[in-house]
Formats: C-alpha cells, sequence, structure tokens
C-alpha cells in the first residue's frame, strides 16, 4: 500500500481543516488506517484509527469530540476531519495502514503495528 496525504495548511484557533490520505494498492480494503502527528521537538503520537470495515473507530483523548475519521473504500481514500483546532495542534501528520488482523484499541493506536506510511502533511495553527 503506498500512501499520499493532503490537505494541510495554515488555519486560525477555532477554525477547520480536512485531511484526506490516498491509498493505492489493492489490499486497501482490508487495511486498517490511522493517522498520526508529530509535533516539533516531540514524538509521534496516535491520533485516530479507523478499522477496515470503518466499523471501529479510535481516537487519542485530546481530539475526541473535535476530529472525525472516515474512510471511503470505494475511493482507496482516508480523511480526517479536524473541527475547533488549536495551536496544540500544529504538527505535520501521518497517515498510516497495516493489513487487517486483530481489531482491537491498542492494536490499531499503535505506531509499530503500521507498516505503511504516508509523507506527511503539515498542520499550523495560529492563536
Amino acid at each position: 500500500v503506498q500512501l499520499q496525504a493532503s490537505g494541510g495548511g495554515l488555519v486560525q484557533a477555532g477554525g477547520s481543516l480536512r485531511l484526506s490520505c490516498a491509498a493505492s494498492g489493492r489490499t486497501f480494503s482490508r487495511a486498517d488506517m490511522a493517522w498520526f502527528r508529530q509535533a516539533p521537538g516531540k514524538e509521534r503520537e496516535f491520533v485516530a484509527a479507523i478499522s477496515w470495515s470503518g466499523g471501529s473507530t479510535y481516537y487519542a483523548d485530546s481530539v475526541k469530540d473535535r476530529f472525525t475519521i472516515s474512510r471511503d473504500n470505494a475511493k482507496n481514500t482516508v480523511t480526517l476531519r479536524m473541527n475547533n483546532l488549536s495551536p496544540e495542534d500544529t504538527a505535520v501528520y501521518y497517515c498510516a495502514a497495516r493489513e487487517q488482523t486483530v481489531n482491537t484499541r491498542l492494536v490499531l493506536t499503535t505506531s509499530g503495528n503500521y507498516v505503511y506510511w504516508g509523507q506527511g502533511t503539515l498542520v499550523t495553527v495560529s492563536s
């Protein structure tokens, strides 16, 4: 699976952005997908994940109720809708994919379980 993230940019606090991840490869429909982010000087952290079927979604506490992850298997895309952004959301956002196996929160929220990574898209939130 090859991943291409897009949609990042500069937005004011309180604003919204929508990130997209376009995937290629015939196994996308059987792949769990996730977004991670890395802020300057910080480690990469989990943001949101969605199971291969779309039936399960998981969010970091810091983004729950503000971000929404969704997928369209027919279009091989995963979307992260981000609302009410704050400067603390400033980071490079990466989409990631893994072959579907066990669907648990621990598995889908752990970066080490993801094999395929996109190049990242920068989100900057100004105060």
